[in-house]
């Protein structure tokens, strides 16, 4: 099997967000989460000034473009080419052209390898992010995604939240 590869693809200028959300429900959908492993609107921190007042905001690093890292095959290529509100992927022709590294490096996307210590049906702790301090079981990995479920308890109901390999630590 090859390995993943991040592509860009063109999109309507404003439809960044929207294309991501509909990327994401059909890779839901269509259970491709071991295909299209992830889709990224590069955002940058941009502080203005306003009225005497500064202020931070995200404003997006291209316009008109979302990154997505996926295996390229037919099943990939048509859902994403397919999407609403994309209008190709960027290369020659209909071909398109993954990133290479030295592209990928000032995105600040690194592809940092994490080992960890836990496997599915250990108990781990949440260090970092919204769910600092639950402690849950491993229902799923995803070691090229660097991910992780576990089940968290949401509304008296338990509810699989996905985290990444960095945000949790092994309870000993």
């Amino acid at each position: 099997m090859s390995e993943a590869k991040w592509y860009v693809v063109h999109t309507y200028s404003g439809y960044e967000n929207k294309v991501k959300a509909n990327i994401d429900k059909t890779i839901e959908n269509r259970h491709l989460e071991d295909q299209i492993l992830e889709v990224r609107v590069p955002m940058q921190e941009v502080v203005e000034l306003k009225n005497g007042v500064q202020k931070a905001s995200q404003k997006k690093l291209f316009p008109g473009y979302v990154m997505i890292h996926m295996l390229m095959n037919d099943d990939t290529w048509y859902v994403v080419r397919n999407t609403r509100g994309v209008t190709g992927f960027v290369g020659p022709g209909s071909k398109p052209v993954p990133l290479t590294e030295e592209e990928m490096l000032p995105l600040g996307i690194k592809q940092e390898n994490i080992v960890v210590d836990f496997k599915v049906g250990d108990t781990v702790t949440v260090t970092r992010g919204a769910w600092e301090g639950t402690v849950g079981v491993v229902q799923t990995m995803n070691e090229q995604k660097q991910s992780l479920s576990i089940n968290v308890e949401l509304f008296g109901r338990e509810t699989p939240v996905e985290l990444s390999f960095a945000e949790v630590k092994k309870m000993s």
